[in-house]
C-alpha cells in the first residue's frame, strides 16, 4: 500500500516551485491563484528570494504547503494514495490531497495559521531544541522535572526528539538532557515554542477559522499527529487539526501505525527528503521515494 506524505516548515529552498510553475500549467494556474488568494507575489520570493526571504513566517508557511499541495495536483490520475499524513504543517498539504480540504480554504487556513504561530511567538519569548540518543520516556521525564514550560513536542524518529518551551526551561531541560547521556540537545533556530501550550493565542485564534472552514469526506484515511490513527471522519479531522498546534507531532507513532494498517511504501510529496529519512529510522525495511510529476 501507498502512503504519501508531505513535509512541514524547514523543508523550504531557493527555487522551490519554480520547476513545476516552467513545466506544468496546472501548477502555473495553482501558483497564481495562490498570489490572488495571498495577496502578495508569494511566487517571486520561492523562485527567486534568498534563503533568508524564505524565513519569513508568512512566506514559510504557504511556500511549503503549496510546492507540496500543488505537486500533488499535478501528479493528476498517478496521484492514488491509500493512505496521507503531514508532519505538522504538512497535514494540511495532506487534506487538500486526500480531498479533505479544497486548494483555495486549506491555503487560506495555512496562511492564518502562519500569522496566528507568528503572534503568540511574539506574546512570549520561546524556543525549541533537538535532543539525539536519549529514549522518548527519558527526555518527557526530565522535561516535567524542569520548572516551567517545557514538553515534548516532535516525536520525529527512535532517538530523535525536539523539546519546546519558553527559553530558560529548555535551555535548562538541555543541560539535564546531556548530564542523562544524550548525544546532543541543541537549541533549535526557530521563532518560537511550537506545539506546546505557549501556542495556545494562536491554536484559539485558528480554531475559529477551521470552524469555519467546510470539510469534505476524504477519499482516504489520513494519520493525524494528534492521534497517530487513521481517521476518516470530517468532524474529527477538524477537530484534531484544532488541537495541532498546542500538541505533539506523534510522528514516530503515525508511521508505525501506518506500517502496521499495511503501507510498505511511503512517497514524500514537497520540498525536501528528511522524512523519508526519518521513515527509514523507524522502519529500515520501508520503501521511500519522492513524488515526481
Amino acid at each position: 500500500m501507498k502512503a504519501y506524505i508531505f513535509p512541514g516548515q524547514g523543508a523550504q529552498f531557493t527555487g522551490m516551485g519554480l520547476d513545476l510553475y516552467e513545466k506544468s500549467p496546472v501548477a502555473r494556474d495553482l501558483f497564481n491563484r495562490a498570489n490572488e488568494i495571498l495577496g502578495f507575489n508569494i511566487t517571486s520570493t520561492m523562485f527567486e528570494g534568498t534563503a533568508e526571504d524564505l524565513k519569513q513566517t508568512k512566506v514559510t508557511q504557504p511556500a511549503v504547503f503549496l510546492h507540496s499541495a500543488i505537486m500533488s495536483k499535478v501528479m493528476g490520475e498517478r496521484f492514488q494514495p491509500d493512505m496521507v499524513a503531514g508532519h505538522s504543517l504538512g497535514e494540511i498539504s495532506a487534506l487538500v490531497a486526500n480531498k479533505t480540504l479544497d486548494f483555495e480554504a486549506a491555503l487560506k487556513l495555512v496562511y492564518k495559521r502562519a500569522l496566528a504561530m507568528q503572534h503568540a511567538c511574539e506574546l512570549q519569548p520561546s524556543t525549541m531544541a533537538a535532543v539525539l540518543g536519549l529514549e522518548d520516556h527519558i527526555v518527557e521525564a526530565v522535561c516535567a522535572d524542569v520548572e516551567g514550560v517545557v514538553v515534548a513536542a516532535n516525536y520525529n524518529c527512535p532517538g530523535q526528539l525536539v523539546i519546546s518551551g519558553s527559553i530558560e526551561a529548555v535551555e535548562i531541560a538541555c543541560e539535564m538532557l546531556k548530564e542523562r547521556g544524550a548525544k546532543r540537545a541543541m537549541i533549535l533556530p526557530v521563532g518560537g515554542a511550537f506545539h506546546s501550550p505557549l501556542m495556545e493565542p494562536a491554536r484559539k485564534e485558528l480554531a475559529e477559522a477551521i470552524e469555519a472552514t467546510t470539510f469534505s469526506t476524504p477519499i482516504c484515511p489520513v494519520y493525524q499527529n494528534v492521534t497517530t490513527f487513521a481517521v476518516t471522519n470530517p468532524a474529527e479531522i477538524k477537530e484534531n487539526l484544532v488541537f495541532q498546534l498546542t500538541a505533539p507531532v506523534k510522528w514516530t507513532q503515525s508511521v508505525q501505525n501506518m506500517i502496521k494498517d499495511g503501507a510498505t511504501h511511503f512517497i514524500e510529496v514537497g520540498p525536501g527528503k528528511v522524512l523519508q529519512g526519518l521513515v527509514k529510522k523507524i522502519d529500515r525495511n520501508s520503501e521511500v521515494s519522492s513524488a515526481e510529476f
